[in-house]
């Protein structure tokens, strides 16, 4: 009986030293965990707060894509701290990196369509094919360009309504930006009779150009002889206007033509009916 209790006793004495022995080992442990990730969290926001103004200051570099590499930066070095703390109690690091691969490239195949987006996304603010307040058009959209985020850009449509495109459907199709040079070309053709001057026409055509202070003197408006039948020639005018103005300068213009034209045409039928 007392050779049992004696063997009891010493059991847990040596449990007791065990488990102390235990708990000053994982308080070392608990303590490095908890530097790891004061550390960690305060290098994190420093490194997102440096890495941010950084490209900030890249002539150019869009804000929405330092605020997306500069978050990517936090959150890396964040992993990176969390697998530090887990090799703290003895946790295989090498597996937990597996694991993070594999569950990464499982959310990369669920998300592939928002990925997808967030790439060209990306390319499109890096490459700026089209700027805040453009009108672009491609063959599945076109509108003033309102906002260009990593998953979608925001259009106004010319009829005032709001259009949302994934970037994917800006990415690797052909897009028309109507505002990114500054000036833009327009013609106006008229149908001369046969039998009537297409040199009166040009001259008609080159006033009503210098008429109009939109219209551009460089490149200077040129009037040509377009296409010749048997029963008339088509005059053209060809002049340049500043892109912000094209739209109106064209609607006046043609306004212009016809009111001149219809003008011609009764100055003429007046001189005929007197020569008669």
């Amino acid at each position: 009986m007392e050779q049992q209790t004696t063997d009891i006793i010493v059991a847990s004495q040596a449990a007791l030293r065990q488990a102390s022995a235990l708990m000053v080992q994982y308080s070392f442990s608990i303590v490095g965990a908890l530097v790891l990730l004061i550390i960690g969290w305060i290098a994190a926001t420093l490194l997102q707060r440096w890495s941010f103004e950084g490209l900030s200051r890249i002539r150019g570099f869009d804000e929405t894509l330092a605020r997306f590499f500069s978050g990517v930066v936090r959150y890396v070095v964040l992993i990176l701290v969390l697998v530090m703390v887990l090799g703290q109690f003895g946790v295989q690091t090498a597996s937990i990196l597996a694991a993070l691969g594999a569950a990464g490239l499982a959310v990369g195949l669920a998300l592939q369509g928002t990925l997808q987006n967030i790439a060209a996304g990306i390319m499109l603010l890096v490459l700026r094919p089209f700027r805040v307040g453009e009108y672009i058009e491609t063959s599945a959209v076109s509108g003033t360009i309102v906002e260009i985020g990593l998953f979608a850009t925001e259009l106004k449509t010319s009829d005032g309504l709001y259009r949302l495109a994934p970037n994917s459907t800006l990415w690797n199709v052909p897009i028309t930006n109507y505002s990114r040079f500054p000036s833009r070309r327009h013609e106006l053709s008229i149908t001369v009779p046969k039998g009537e001057s297409t040199a009166a026409a040009q001259e008609l055509l080159t006033d009503l150009a210098r008429s109009d202070s939109r219209v551009l003197l460089d490149p200077a408006p040129t009037t040509f002889v377009d296409s010749v039948s048997n029963d008339s020639a088509t005059v053209t005018l060809r002049y340049w206007a500043r892109s912000e103005n094209w739209f109106a300068t064209t609607r006046d213009m043609t306004k212009a033509l016809k009111a001149a034209f219809d003008d011609r045409e009764a100055r003429i039928a007046s001189e005929n009916a007197q020569t008669a």
